[in-house]
């Protein structure tokens, strides 16, 4: 059975009307399709074009028809529906094509190019037409917050044909905390569903969430949510105990943790709130949604800045402070200059030793005649030396008298 014996009645008589007049004379050869009509799958919004190639047409009639809706759109080179989207072209030999400009959801279906034979011939193909994902704003979760150690979900919703496919992620790229089925706590770079649902949430899953939906048909989409984890200010003070030399510039550190944001200063232990002057020096670096470092520089330390300090932080949930205590630490010149002094005065003492390490008093015969040079052995020698024995001990006697 051909479609045309499936149209209404006056679509057939219109399509018998137009298709089966055949002029004289024509060939004896059979109209041919030589190339299969191939399916088309295009993003809503683009071109379609569908091309027909017959051989040996004749006489004989080419026609687009929408076989879904038993529609006619074009007999050879006139276009019969009433769609200024549709056209039909022909380039005089073999080859007829239907244009589809702007595709709609609604263009969707099978297309026939039939010739008006008997039998008639017919070629038919599908023309897909997919739709890129797009977020459904009001079905979809906005920045949320939560207290810490409470739960949240987060849903996303999209739309497109196929059916979108939705992945979540963290916008920094750590790992999101999730339970199994099993009840089981896992850590996933990603997770798939347009719900995510997170339990026992902890201040460091606070941050920005990804919603992802893809379907193949560029461009994918998505919506960035905000998770806050409220909690009450946390202090640590990595040094309680902090000392400087008189005269120099000398840092206080803390670091808060809080959220909502928190107001942070200082103060001196009696109270008294500390000001950005030309003495004090305040700064605030944010390490992550919720922590931050506090920096208190004193500048030109002087004795009366000795003392405690607290660095202090508030939030609407609650309060928190660290404590601190300044002293004066010796200039480690001056010690250096001690220990120098002290190697002098060994080395002196080393050196007196070396120089009163000969002999000291009156000089004995035995003494002197140590310290004499020697002379060259023989008879003359043996000579001088008593001579000089002689003289050294006469002048021992003379100094003795």
């Amino acid at each position: 059975m051909h479609i045309v014996e499936t149209l209404p009645t006056t679509a057939t008589l219109l399509v018998h009307m137009l298709l089966m007049f055949q002029f004289e004379g024509v060939s004896g050869f059979e109209p041919d399709f030589l190339y299969p009509l191939e399916n088309i799958t295009v993003p809503q919004g683009r071109d379609a074009t569908f091309t027909c190639v017959v051989n040996n047409l004749g006489g004989y009639r080419v026609a687009w028809i929408k076989a879904d809706t038993k529609a006619i759109l074009a007999i050879h080179e006139h276009v019969i529906t009433n769609n200024a989207r549709l056209s039909v072209t022909h380039n005089d030999f073999n080859t007829w094509t239907l244009n589809i400009r702007n595709v709609k959801r609604e263009d969707r279906g099978q297309y026939m190019c039939q010739v008006n034979t008997d039998p008639m011939k017919m070629q038919t193909a599908f023309l897909e037409v997919v739709i890129p994902p797009d977020i459904i704003y009001e079905e979809t979760s906005g920045d949320m917050m939560v207290p810490e150690g409470g739960s949240a979900k987060l849903v996303c919703k999209a739309r497109g044909y196929p059916k979108p496919h939705i992945v979540w992620r963290r916008e920094d790229g750590g790992a999101i905390v999730a339970k199994s089925s099993t009840g089981r706590t896992e850590r996933l770079t990603s997770v798939e569903g347009e719900m995510l649902t997170l339990t026992k949430v902890t201040r460091s899953e606070m941050g920005a969430y990804l919603c992802i939906a893809a379907n193949g048909v560029p461009p994918s989409v998505s919506k960035r949510m905000m998770l806050h984890v409220h909690f009450h200010p946390l202090i640590q003070v990595p040094n309680q105990l902090v000392g400087a030399p008189v005269n120099t510039d000398v840092t206080l550190q803390c670091h808060v943790e809080a959220s909502p944001k928190a107001i942070n200063y200082w103060t001196r232990e009696s109270g008294e709130m500390i000001i950005s002057n030309d003495k004090y020096h305040m700064t605030e670096i944010n390490n992550s949604y919720y922590s931050v470092q506090m920096k208190l520089v004193i500048r030109r330390f002087h004795k009366s800045d000795l003392g405690g300090y607290k660095c202090i932080s508030k939030n609407s949930i609650g309060d928190a402070e660290g404590n601190i205590r300044l002293y004066e630490m010796e200039i480690q010149e001056r010690v250096d200059a001690e220990d120098e002094n002290m190697e002098e005065d060994v080395e002196t003492e080393n050196t007196e030793k070396r120089l009163y390490n000969g002999y000291q008093g009156p000089l004995t015969e035995t003494e002197e005649s140590s310290l004499q040079p020697n002379i060259s052995s023989g008879s003359s020698g043996s000579t001088s030396d008593t001579v000089l024995r002689s003289a050294s001990f006469l002048l021992v006697l003379f100094l003795l008298i």
